[in-house]
Parts: structure tokens; sequence; C-alpha cells
């Protein structure tokens, strides 16, 4: 009697178990974006479009590279991204384009796409992921939600953790070191800059630098040169069009009285290394981290003098 109890027992379990991995076979996947709003598909999307060319590289960190049918101008890390097919650029989106890749997620900026365009593909009833990373721990955190969304649990999971050791590895090493003020220029003659709320502010932190303008409340402000000579930066670090460098550089070397100047405290950051958010902004932080080293290294010996 007790092993045809055990038997039958044995046998509901199994069946049980059976219904609950269909179940989960068959279960929706709802993961929220970056905006609060929740992101649900029937099955991993295996067509997506990327609109932003973080958006791109952030998809291959994931492990869901082979998935992506189309991808912003721009996107080209890594090398099998410049083979995609363009959907347009931060400018616009080719609509049209987009709906013939007949996309099962479309994953865009919210900061980056214009917001009337990502409404219209919602309204067509693709699925949209919009990404706004603020922080650097953001980046991890979108690595875990994009594996979800794709099925690349484990490669995203991996790569995150990559990412928060990192990470981790550098905020030990510069942590409690002098603080080095900072004036961040996006490359441009109007002297755009960013605030506290923008990962490179993040990045600075991390370095143990501090944004001179970290209290301005538009993400990406317009300064002009009297503010900067008035917040009188110890470095200035650029990003943007590399051929110009040696204009930027010439046109600063105008303001000796500037402590940036003073002490050669004038650096490029390449933009693919800290503009997207994405794995790789560690090793636009590495930049960072050495060149504000370097320039307290030269404070300490004008000290002396």
């Amino acid at each position: 009697m007790n092993s045809v109890r055990i038997r039958f027992w044995r046998r509901v379990l199994f069946l049980l178990l059976g219904m609950m991995m269909l179940s989960a076979a068959f279960a929706d996947i709802t993961v929220r974006d970056d905006t609060g709003a929740a992101v649900t598909l029937q099955a991993p999307a295996h067509r997506i479009v990327s609109l932003a060319p973080h958006v791109t590289e952030l998809l291959y960190a994931a492990g869901a590279g082979s998935d992506v049918v189309g991808a912003s101008a721009y996107s080209d890390y890594p090398a099998a991204a410049k083979s995609l097919p363009r959907i347009g650029n931060g400018a616009g989106l080719d609509i049209e384009a987009i709906v013939a890749l007949r996309p099962d997620l479309i994953v865009g900026w919210q900061s980056g796409n214009p917001p009337w365009q990502v409404e219209k593909l919602r309204k067509l009833g693709f699925p949209v992921f919009m990404t706004e990373p603020r922080r650097l721990d953001d980046v991890a955190d979108l690595l875990t939600r994009l594996g979800k969304l794709t099925g690349t649990q484990a490669v995203a999971a991996k790569a995150a953790g990559d990412f928060r050791r990192h990470e981790a590895q550098l905020r030990t090493r510069f942590s409690g070191r002098t603080t080095v003020s900072v004036f961040y220029q996006i490359l441009d003659n109007s002297l755009i800059t960013v605030n506290s709320r923008h990962i490179i502010s993040d990045v600075i932190r991390l370095c143990g630098g501090r944004n001179v303008f970290a209290e301005l409340p538009v993400l990406t402000p317009r300064v002009d040169m009297e503010a900067v000579l008035r917040k009188n930066p110890q470095a200035i670090l650029a990003s943007g069009y590399e051929p110009l460098w040696p204009e930027w550089h010439d046109r600063w070397r105008n303001w000796p009285m500037l402590s940036a100047v003073a002490h050669d405290g004038l650096f490029l950051i390449p933009a693919d290394l800290i503009d997207r958010q994405t794995p790789r902004i560690l090793l636009g932080a590495e930049r960072v981290c050495a060149v504000l080293d370097r320039v307290r290294a030269r404070l300490r010996i004008s000290a002396k003098h």
C-alpha cells in the first residue's frame, strides 16, 4: 500500500512540475524601463531595433547582438554593428524602415529620440523600452533588464557583474583623494556642459573630481566664458569631434588666468568612452581618473614653489 501511495504522489508531483514548466515557458516577460513604464513581451525578443548607439552596444554586451536587426546611425561598436541596417539618427527616425524590419522589441533613448516618433511606434503596436541611465550602476542594471527581455540572462548577468566589479575597483582606488574641480565640455563653441544628474558627472565623482556646474538645473546646459572664469576649474575635460581638439586646446590657452590652463590641466577624453552609457564608459573613467591624478601632482608641485 505504501509503495502504491508513493507512486501515486510521485506521479502527481511530476504532473505539477510539468505544468509549472509549461506555464513558465508561456509566461509573459514584463520589465520596467527607465521611464517607469512596464514593457511586456509574450516571449524573448529576437527581432530588435536599436534607436541609439549606446543601446546597440548594450544589446551586444547583454548577449543579444545576433538578434538586432536594425540600428541608428553611428552604431559602430562592436564591429558587427557597423553592418546593421540604419533606421535614422538623433535628429529623427525612419518609421517606415523600422516597420519594415518587423521588430518584436524597440529599444530607445529618452533624451535622444524625438518623443512624438517614439509615441507613434507605440501606437503602431510595437513594444518600446526606453533607456536613460544617469548613474554608473544604471548601466549594469540595464544590462540585466535587457537580458531578461531577450532571453540572454546568463550573459547579461556576467556583463553586469564584471561592470560592477570594475567600478568598485576604481572607486576603492580613487576614493579619498584630493578633490579636483572640473569643467566638462562637450566639444562645442557654445560651451555645453553637464549637471550633477548626468552620468558623466558620476564618472567625475568616481575619480575624486567635482563638477563645477553640478548645480545647474538642465541636464546639458550651455554656459558662457564668464561663468567658467568665475568657477576657475583646476581641470578642463572635453569630448567630441577629435580633429577639433587642437583648435579647442589653443582657444583655452588664451585664458592663462584659469587654473586648468596654468597647470596644464586640459584633456581630451575620447567621446565613445565617456559619452556612451555602456560598459566601455569605465574605460573612459580610467582615463579621467588618470588625468585628474596628473592635475593633483602638478598642483602639489605648484604649491611647493
